[in-house]
């Protein structure tokens, strides 16, 4: 089972004691988090003079909004993840067979170059043969 921590933190000016399963800095960073929101809502038209349950349904609809945006930018950074991991698949395959493709061309090359160095003796036989048979001739 897990430890609980418990942690004393202020929310909206309001002293409270919040208990979870992480450590006591990343709740103070929650109460941080949440006096942020309340704080920008202050600065917002009208919020003053809105009953007290309204302006909590105005900061938990805020803090909704940034949560279901950071739930939409996390499946966007996913998407792109998995769209370079299926790049870079692509392109280890690409390199892998362009490396095959490049064995079998050097492999050509040199059986072309024995190729080339059997003519190369073939003609100077030839040439020698010629010679010779010039020779004789006269």
């Amino acid at each position: 089972m897990q430890k609980r921590t418990e942690a004393e933190v202020i929310i909206n000016g309001k002293r409270l004691r919040i208990t979870g399963i992480e450590e006591e800095e990343y709740l103070q960073k929650i109460a941080t988090y949440l006096n942020s929101k309340y704080a920008a809502m202050k600065e917002a038209p009208g919020y003053k003079t809105m009953e007290f349950d309204k302006r909590q349904e105005l900061v938990l609809i805020n803090v909704a909004d940034d949560y279901l945006k950071c739930r939409q930018q996390l499946a966007d950074k996913q998407a792109e993840v998995e769209e370079r991991d299926t790049d870079l698949f692509n392109l280890k395959h690409d390199m892998l067979s362009d490396r095959n493709r490049i064995r079998e061309l050097e492999d050509k090359i040199e059986k072309m170059k024995a190729s080339a160095m059997e003519d190369q003796k073939k003609i100077v036989r030839l040439e020698t043969e010629l010679s010779n048979f010039r020779k004789n001739r006269n």
